[in-house]
């Protein structure tokens, strides 16, 4: 059982949002390369365990300018699918974990003693830092359509395209694309709340995640334009939830959705505040489902 080294990175200025701390999509795109790395040593493929179902993400500590990152990487049987790729991401100078991501694998129920051979050399047990917390295992459903989900409290906070850069070797729009949509989307989603900029700006806050699920229904390609339509799934004392569904916007057709458990930083003690309990009760009255 054992490890692998997927990942040798580093924290670029330009990386790093107005909290002064990595932005999401950058986490994702490590985790894209790390996975690529894994596969290529592991010969872990499509073809033998089906297509990616779940990415899930737990953000454990920022990672902040001029920050060293690695990944390991292995395969964890007792994870929460058949199949789970872990990817564990810490700032290697402290070797403080700082990210986790789960990637789940539906593969046909009858190879599990056969892939559980196969990968022998790849496995290590799951580290309980990575399980998920806040969202549930499972894809998201891919069921909704824009107009069902405009009726039902939704709204669209983001517009855009699909350009030549946000491809990755697979000719898809990648990970780090789907998330820029909705990192872009997301301060129009605080918005509606009474957690505005103006709000956030006063206090010294900051809007954070802490956990996220991307699910695949479709890929998109170069020049598919796209909306973002995003709403509001939980709310607690100190943290919400959402969930954002990237459309192809020529047929509504769904692309992805990213499940997100976010909060409020005191951007001072980097340490999270509790919710108004205005903003509690607007959040309560609009979720979705």
């Amino acid at each position: 059982m054992t490890l692998q080294a997927t990942l040798f990175s580093f924290v670029n200025r330009w990386e790093c949002d107005e909290n002064d701390h990595l932005n999401v999509q950058f986490y994702f795109s490590r985790f894209e390369e790390a996975d690529r790395q894994f596969r290529l040593l592991s010969s872990l493929s499509e073809t033998l365990v089906g297509a990616r179902r779940v990415r899930h993400v737990r953000y454990h500590k920022e990672l902040r300018t001029g920050d060293l990152v690695t990944v390991q990487s292995s395969i964890a049987f007792d994870g929460p699918h058949m199949l789970t790729v872990v990817h564990e991401m810490r700032e290697s100078s402290t070797g403080t974990l700082a990210a986790t991501a789960l990637d789940g694998y539906e593969p046909n129920v009858n190879s599990a003693k056969t892939l559980r051979q196969r990968f022998k050399d790849f496995q290590s047990p799951m580290i309980a830092e990575a399980a998920p917390k806040g969202i549930q295992t499972g894809p998201s459903s891919l069921k909704a359509s824009l107009s069902g989900l405009q009726a039902n409290g939704a709204g669209i906070c983001f517009r855009g395209t699909v350009l030549p850069r946000d491809i990755a070797t697979d000719g898809k729009a990648d990970d780090r694309y789907a998330l820029s949509c909705c990192t872009d989307a997301v301060a129009h989603v605080w918005q509606r709340t009474p957690m505005t900029h103006a709000y956030l700006t006063e206090n010294g806050y900051g809007r954070v995640a802490v956990e996220m699920k991307l699910t695949w229904a479709t890929p998109l390609k170069s020049g598919d334009t796209v909306a973002v339509a995003t709403g509001f799934t939980a709310v607690t004392s100190k943290t919400f939830s959402m969930r954002h569904h990237l459309f192809e916007s020529r047929t509504n057709r769904l692309a992805a959705t990213l499940d997100v458990v976010a909060l409020t930083m005191d951007l001072t003690s980097r340490k999270a505040v509790a919710l108004p309990e205005d903003a509690h009760q607007v959040i309560s009255k609009m979720l979705i489902d």
